[in-house]
């Protein structure tokens, strides 16, 4: 039963997420009431908050997703690995897999979705309190093997280094600019900012 209950509940919770990114990508985050995404996906109002407790994080849940994910490279990362090295092979990975977090997504609902997270304040502003909340994550597991003012510099250099890498892949592909061509340009401006992280480490 427990199951069930919980399966309904991510369908709901499903429901209710498409029904606001697609009402938002066709009008704006902003100009959207939360009582019409309600309407859509066929909750109340007071459903809607249970399920997402603000507004923005109608949008930002699938990012939420990804909460702690450096922290966890590095915690997984191969016997004798660098952490450092795990993050490097785990940004690339991404961008081979053309993950959205990398930016480097050409799927057009995905495009449409970064240039509103980018260009809309108050879910940038949600963002950078994800990114916070992702540097003190990675800050802890780097501290596990280095010392505490080290672990808390390097954190918040990969972090602000793969924040810039993926903006810059969003940017690239807005401009209309071929995917594969873009992947190429991703590959080496990934390469030269974990070198560089690498010199300073």
């Amino acid at each position: 039963m427990t199951g069930l209950r919980e399966l309904q509940r991510q369908r709901v919770h499903e429901a209710i997420s498409a029904a606001a990114i697609t009402l938002f990508l066709e009008r704006g985050f902003d100009e959207v009431p939360v009582t019409e995404i309600a309407a859509a996906a066929g909750v109340s109002k007071p459903t809607l908050f249970k399920y997402f407790p603000t507004k923005e994080d109608l949008v930002l849940h699938r990012i939420a997703d990804h909460q702690g994910e450096a922290a966890r490279v590095v915690r997984r990362r191969e016997p004798g690995e660098r952490p450092l090295e795990a993050l490097r092979r785990h940004f690339l990975d991404g961008l081979a897999r053309h993950d959205p977090v990398t930016g480097l997504s050409d799927d057009p609902e995905v495009l449409a979705y970064n240039r509103m997270v980018f260009s809309t304040p108050s879910l940038a502003a949600r963002l950078f309190q994800h990114m916070s909340l992702d540097e003190r994550a990675l800050a802890e597991a780097l501290a596990e093997t280095t010392d505490d003012l080290t672990a808390d510099l390097v954190a918040g250099q990969v972090l602000a280094a793969q924040r810039v890498l993926a903006r810059r892949n969003v940017d690239l592909l807005a401009e209309g600019r071929p995917l594969a061509e873009v992947e190429q340009e991703a590959v080496r401006a990934a390469e030269r900012a974990f070198s560089l992280l690498s010199a300073g480490a």
